[in-house]
C-alpha cells in the first residue's frame, strides 16, 4: 500500500504563517491564497501490499521517505 501524504509539522508552520498574516498583518482571510505542502512524504506499508496481494519492489522501497513493516 502506497500513501503520500504531507508533513505534520509543514501542515503546522503552514497555519502559522495564515494566522500571522491574519492577526498581526491585517490581512483578510478572502485575500489569502489556498497553498498545498510544499513536501510530502511517499510511505509504503509492507503489511497493507501483502494483504492485498501486492508485490513491492525494491526499487520503490528505496524511494520511499518512510516503510512501515
Amino acid at each position: 500500500m502506497f500513501m503520500s501524504s504531507a508533513s505534520t509539522n509543514v501542515l503546522i508552520r503552514q497555519a502559522a504563517g495564515y494566522v500571522d498574516r491574519i492577526l498581526w498583518g491585517g490581512a483578510k482571510l478572502g485575500d489569502l491564497p489556498i497553498q498545498r505542502p510544499a513536501k510530502c512524504e511517499f510511505v509504503v506499508s509492507r503489511k497493507t501490499a501483502k494483504a492485498l496481494g501486492l508485490t513491492v519492489r525494491g526499487a520503490i522501497l528505496q524511494l520511499a521517505d518512510e516503510v512501515i513493516q
